[in-house]
């Protein structure tokens, strides 16, 4: 199998020396490719919902062990992590995959498509388990490092916060790691790329919920109401004013009204209504001043219309703010296997969410992309939709798979260094040593 790896490689100028080409990419993860796309179409066809990745975890846990990998589990729900030592250092390193699956009907009809209806494996955590299997897999066989690697196999990063269930429940105590490091396909970035930045890369995720309590009448009758809709309606014109207006332009929010409940009839005014949306920046600072405008707004409209709300504003996950020397360590590490054409180190940020997040509040370290195509390479069976995250026909690209493991060999070679090496644990200056 003619892996993307040696494509890129040739890509950037790399023919005419196999030997660098085998010191970066070693010939045993081209090798292990096969079983790699095997047990992520395994996992894919298998998807367990958030909180529910008990099979998941089982299958990730047995596979660590027959590698000779010792498992801590039960972190956070269903979490896990493997924990491999090698050498005298005490530094140590975690490299995280998370595993569960989205509430979605697949449109795929391949042979690895989800055997369960209404569950799929539509934002790619399928092969981010299995790339981070092949490192551990990789690196459990050569141990060329001084230290700790920390496979981390998170459950519940969508919506349920995972990451930060891993964290109360004392991931950082019962596995001490120096730096966490984390990694996302990307579809529409070129399959081959990379993508990073310091600073803020993702933005938060909040949501917020107004319940107006008005009085009902007949429609015809509106005089004896106090209309609950025209104050939904007041308050959510007037919110898009705090963007636009109270917002820097140098800085980047959204806030999207994307829910109004209201009403069973049509000649009744009805006696409550309900506002529902999502409120996204990248800065804690922002964030703070659109909560309390929206809040101020939303309450003096209601005192103007006499009538009485409730407002809740809830912060689901934080901005993902990289730290720089990992970031730089990250991109350094990029470019040693792509080529700097290939690696974006000021990769465009995106107003998704990741609780990836999580670990940075505590913890040194950065978050990549890695380039999942544009959906033109498709397998038989898979639908003719978009190839996006969080769409009925994503498949994630399994020429991926080497690249990312031979990414996180890199990032633990880099950031522990080899027996007797004097690497400087979380600096940009590590030599690479894949």
């Amino acid at each position: 199998m003619y892996s993307l790896i040696h494509k890129v490689y040739a890509a950037s100028g790399g023919e005419s020396d196999p030997k660098r080409l085998k010191m970066i990419y070693d010939e045993s993860i081209i090798a292990f490719e096969p079983e790699l796309i095997r047990i992520r179409r395994h996992l894919h066809a298998n998807p367990e919902l958030r909180f529910e990745e008990q099979w998941t975890s089982d299958y990730v846990a047995s596979l660590l062990d027959d590698w000779g990998i010792p498992v801590v589990r039960g972190i956070g729900g269903h979490g896990l992590v493997g924990v491999l030592r090698h050498g005298k250092s005490e530094r140590s390193v975690g490299l995280r995959a998370d595993m569960d699956a989205l509430p979605m009907h697949e449109a795929n009809t391949f042979a690895h498509a989800s055997r369960y209806a209404g569950k799929m494996h539509a934002c790619g955590h399928d092969g981010h388990t299995a790339m981070l299997l092949g490192a551990a897999r990789y690196l459990s066989q050569h141990r060329q490092f001084d230290g700790t690697v920390n496979f981390i196999f998170q459950p519940a990063e969508e919506g349920g916060g995972g990451a930060r269930l891993m964290i109360e429940d004392g991931l950082f105590n019962r596995c001490p790691m120096d730096a966490v490091f984390g990694v996302h396909n990307w579809p529409g970035m070129p399959a081959g790329n990379f993508g990073i930045r310091p600073g803020a890369l993702m933005a938060s995720s909040n949501t917020f919920e107004v319940r107006i309590n008005g009085r009902g009448s007949h429609a015809g009758q509106p005089h004896r109401s106090a209309d609950p809709v025209m104050v939904a309606v007041q308050i959510a014109q007037a919110w898009q004013t705090i963007v636009s207006r109270n917002v820097d332009p140098n800085e980047s929010a959204v806030l999207s009204v994307t829910q109004i409940h209201a009403g069973s009839a049509v000649n009744v005014i009805p006696e409550q209504a309900m506002l529902n949306g999502t409120v996204r920046s990248f800065s804690a600072d922002v964030l703070d001043m659109i909560e309390s405008r929206m809040r101020t707004v939303a309450e003096g409209i209601a005192v103007a219309f006499d009538i009485e709300l409730t407002f809740n504003f809830t912060r689901i996950y934080p901005a993902l703010v990289n730290h720089a020397a990992e970031a730089a360590l990250a991109g350094n590490i990029m470019r040693d296997l792509v080529g700097a054409a290939s690696v974006d180190e000021n990769v465009e940020r995106t107003m998704t969410s990741e609780d990836f997040a999580f670990y940075l509040l505590h913890k040194p370290g950065a978050y990549a992309f890695i380039g999942n195509g544009d959906g033109s390479a498709r397998l038989p069976g898979q639908a003719s939709g978009l190839c996006q995250l969080h769409s009925a026909s994503y498949d994630f690209n399994d020429a991926l798979l080497p690249l990312g493991t031979s990414y996180w060999v890199a990032l633990a070679h880099a950031y522990l260094g080899h027996p007797g090496a004097k690497a400087k644990a979380g600096s940009a200056e590590n030599e690479l040593s894949a």
